[in-house]
């Protein structure tokens, strides 16, 4: 299952990279329509057989950080976690997604 055409993404759907060992969760789909990528190339679903696939666009690297929440600078409705870390850049097209920053906790005090 490839996410080539940008449909397809829903909550829970676990996707993998054809170029690293970048693993994710989708935590949120997001409002529109999503071509998500990982190294400048689509993700797979996790299951799906690895051929040695297509190699990084370079510039498409600068890693996943496992654990960490992913959401797209123009639409926070997308929101992607990291479950394997990798040296692939995670995006929607040439659009690269951000970390998500945390929301402080209240004061206790």
């Amino acid at each position: 299952m490839s996410l080539d055409g940008g449909v397809g993404l829903r909550a829970g759907l676990r996707l993998k990279s054809q170029v690293c060992t970048t693993e994710v969760i989708v935590v949120r789909a997001g409002a529109g329509e999503v071509r998500l990528l990982c190294g400048g190339v689509p993700m797979v679903a996790r299951d799906a057989e690895s051929t040695g696939g297509p190699a990084a666009v370079p510039g498409k690297t600068g890693g996943s950080v496992l654990g960490k929440r992913y959401t797209h600078p123009a639409d926070e409705t997308l929101e992607i976690l990291v479950t394997a870390a990798g040296e692939g850049t995670l995006g929607d097209g040439d659009t690269d997604l951000v970390l998500k920053e945390a929301r402080p906790l209240p004061a206790s005090d």
